[in-house]
């Protein structure tokens, strides 16, 4: 593995935004266009926070289209293409690959909990069908299995296109462990914004951030302040808003998010069952977070 780092900075999660039961897609290219100017390095749509769960195959890949031809190549769209049916992922994929997209995110077979085995050759079988850059995405939390760091490397050796993973476990020794086996050149992304500082200072390359649907501008600032070693910069954005990435997950992802959106007044507060808006106290928690960190006047 001879390729330098790809798809290192802020890249974020982008929500799907809906209106009475529908993508709202003038809402999509509004945020679109405010994560450009503020200065991230890409977006993530129909990932988790985009609730790809509740997305069609062809709301699916209608966000992917949209987003691409929104971003209008200034900055990179990371296509959520993963599935627990790879040939799902390979449809998916296959389709944002037509799109446009610059690369693909590829979350682990979830409910199904396949063996190592069996996430090596789904994630084999994916990288063989497409010419997109896969980023691997493992969050145990959510698939009930974890890419194990061998895999992860195995995957990497065998397939050119596997260039990087979003880890989502929570563990900074992970990080460590994924540097020590694969070099500095495969790119490592933070899943989980309170650990971005950490993982980046274990050799992280940026974040995958939910948190930068809300505050771009600042995450965005606190992944270049950590790259470029100043410490202290980073430090000060992370105790700033630390509990503004803790209360976005108040309840589950992405309805803290979607609501501090509507607060805003970027997007209407609409989810899609099996999700639920905010129990009132959490609302009310989430808003005075939002104010104490000056997002709210």
């Amino acid at each position: 593995m001879t390729h330098k780092p790809q798809f290192t900075g802020t890249y974020t999660a982008i929500v799907t935004p809906f209106r009475n039961g529908a993508v709202d897609e003038s809402a999509l290219e509004r945020l679109i266009h405010l994560q450009i100017k503020a200065g991230v390095d890409g977006i993530v749509p129909v990932g988790t926070t985009g609730e790809s769960p509740t997305l069609d195959y062809e709301e699916h890949i209608r966000v992917i289209q949209l987003a691409v031809r929104f971003a209008r190549g200034r900055i990179k769209v990371v296509a959520g293409t993963g599935g627990n049916s790879t040939k799902e992922a390979i449809y998916l994929t296959k389709a944002a690959e037509e799109a446009g997209a610059d690369a693909s995110l590829q979350v682990a077979p979830y409910y199904n909990k396949p063996t190592q085995e069996g996430l090596f050759q789904h994630f084999h079988a994916v990288a063989r069908a497409t010419r997109l850059p896969i980023i691997l995405y493992s969050i145990p939390g959510r698939c009930a299995v974890e890419i194990a760091v061998e895999t992860v490397n195995r995957l990497a050796h065998d397939s050119v296109n596997i260039i990087a993973i979003k880890e989502a476990g929570g563990n900074v020794d992970r990080v460590n462990q994924l540097r020590a086996v694969l070099g500095p050149n495969f790119t490592i992304l933070s899943g989980d914004d309170a650990l971005t500082l950490p993982f980046m200072a274990a050799g992280a390359h940026g974040v995958v951030s939910v948190a930068s649907n809300v505050i771009p501008r600042e995450v965005a600032q606190l992944v270049r302040a950590c790259a470029q070693g100043k410490l202290a910069l980073a430090l000060r954005l992370q105790t700033k808003f630390y509990p503004l990435f803790k209360d976005l997950f108040i309840e589950t992802n992405p309805a803290p998010v979607k609501a501090a959106l509507a607060m805003m007044k970027l997007c209407d507060e609409e989810l899609r069952l099996p999700l639920v808006p905010l129990t009132p106290a959490s609302r009310a928690r989430l808003k005075a977070t939002l104010t104490a960190c000056g997002v709210l006047k």
